[in-house]
């Protein structure tokens, strides 16, 4: 039986043992949610029928719709622990400080591990000064650093979206080794970077069907609680439909399959475009859309957070460093829209787009 669990609930990790010990599935909610979306979402809950060896639920992010749920076993998430306790260098003595909230995939994996003997969890901000690692996104090790990191940070486990090399390199000259990876709700983890590129993350296979990436790994989840998604399982292999490329023992990204952008001629991989405009100097974080336009399909957007002591000209830069299809053609500026997470909320971002409410740059 699937249980939900208030995310601001006292003694959280408390309530989770003791549904896990009664055999029972936890789903911790999303604290921000309106009585209607959290209505719905115990709705879905209680029609659900969980495939037999559930044990824990999770959301998915969020970032292209509206989340979904997760279901997947013990096993799935604990066959990952010793590999997390060494990436940190952390045990049960020390404590992880986790900014995103309990409901995000990424919270909850590290509240699961520490009812299995891993660091003590720190949520939000509570006694932030006693962290020894940190779990969370891009966002959330910036917003540590831009605060002063706490003295005995030493360690950080950074997902949810790409981060970018500067931050790494922000983090690790005040004295945190930063570790990166690539994963999904329903996958776990997928690939580890220390700064040489992505590598396969220990126990998980890779493989590329027609640039579709498939892992075969303990890691995949049963499935889902009501609405499907896109986890697709073949055999022992699984996939959600990221594109890849894959040599040498490293992984590129090239984003969702869905999420490409064909304008006139040309196909456009947003995440292709994100990447390189994180690369220039005074842009913080960017998401790239595809506006529709008559004849043409769609025109190339840019929604961007800029640094506000570094001005940029972007249309220049941007010419620098794009093949001219590849060129955003209308920028907008702004804060973007995130997941509980911290994860840019691409669906949220390309309605704010469309809908005009993010201030275009006459650039």
């Amino acid at each position: 039986m699937i249980v939900p669990v208030e995310a601001d609930a006292p003694d959280l990790l408390d309530r989770l043992r003791t549904l896990r010990s009664a055999g029972e599935t936890p789903l911790v909610e999303d604290a921000r949610w309106s009585a209607s979306m959290r209505d719905a979402l115990r709705q879905t809950v209680s029609a659900a029928r969980p495939p037999a060896g559930t044990a824990w639920a999770t959301l998915t992010s969020g970032s292209s719709g509206t989340p979904r749920i997760v279901l997947r076993t013990a096993h799935s998430w604990a066959a990952s622990f010793g590999t997390v306790a060494r990436l940190l260098d952390a045990g049960a003595d020390d404590a992880v400080l986790l900014p995103a909230p309990a409901s995000a995939s990424m919270t909850l994996y590290s509240l699961a591990h520490a009812l299995d003997g891993g660091p003590r969890p720190l949520l939000g901000a509570a006694d932030r000064e006693q962290a020894t690692c940190l779990h969370g996104t891009p966002q959330a090790l910036r917003a540590v650093l831009d605060a002063g990191p706490p003295p005995r940070l030493r360690a950080a486990l950074v997902g949810g979206s790409h981060l970018d090399e500067r931050l790494r390199a922000r983090a690790e000259a005040a004295g945190i080794r930063t570790i990166a990876y690539y994963g999904a709700a329903e996958l776990s983890f997928v690939a580890l970077d220390d700064g040489q590129g992505l590598r396969a993350f220990p126990g998980v296979e890779l493989r590329l069907n027609d640039e579709e990436l498939w892992v075969r790994s303990p890691q995949v989840a049963l499935g889902y609680a009501g609405a499907p998604g896109p986890l697709r399982v073949s055999g022992d292999w699984a996939t959600v439909g990221d594109r890849a490329e894959y040599s040498d023992g490293r992984l590129r990204l090239l984003g969702r399959v869905d999420e490409a952008i064909l304008s006139a001629s040309a196909t456009i991989v947003p995440e292709e475009v994100e990447a390189t405009l994180r690369s220039i100097p005074g842009v913080r974080d960017a998401v790239v859309v595809g506006v529709p336009r008559a004849g043409v399909g769609a025109l190339v957007a840019a929604v961007v957070e800029l640094d506000a002591e570094r001005p940029v000209d972007l249309r220049a830069a941007s010419a620098e460093l794009l093949a001219p299809a590849h060129r955003p053609r209308q920028w907008f500026v702004g804060e973007l829209p995130r997941t509980a997470s911290g994860k840019p909320a691409r669906a949220e971002t390309v309605r704010r787009v469309l809908a005009g409410e993010v201030p275009r740059l006459a650039v």
